[in-house]
């Protein structure tokens, strides 16, 4: 993996992690929210890492099942795709 990719995704896991804490205060203050079809779009699209630990340090999405089971999920399919594409 290039520089340019690697810092493109460090970015996205880092905006991820920050749109995760957004997410929690305006829950906290019952401002708008932002969509779980969010949070979904950006871990698809490498954000899952920094979804997940977002979830896990605000305490955020955790009694979700679809974000306790489908982040998880995601990491996963995304690690063996990276691998099936490092070995190919």
């Amino acid at each position: 993996m290039n520089k340019i990719a690697m810092i493109a995704l460090l970015t996205l896991n880092v905006f991820s992690f920050v749109l995760m804490g957004i997410d929690k205060y305006k829950a906290m203050h019952k401002l708008w929210r932002i969509s779980e079809k969010t949070f979904f779009f950006l871990a698809l699209f490498g954000g899952s890492i920094g979804v997940w630990i977002g979830m896990c340090f605000f305490r955020h999405k955790t009694r979700h099942k679809l974000f306790t089971i489908g982040i998880p999920f995601i990491i996963f399919c995304q690690i063996l795709l990276f691998s099936y594409i490092k070995v190919w």
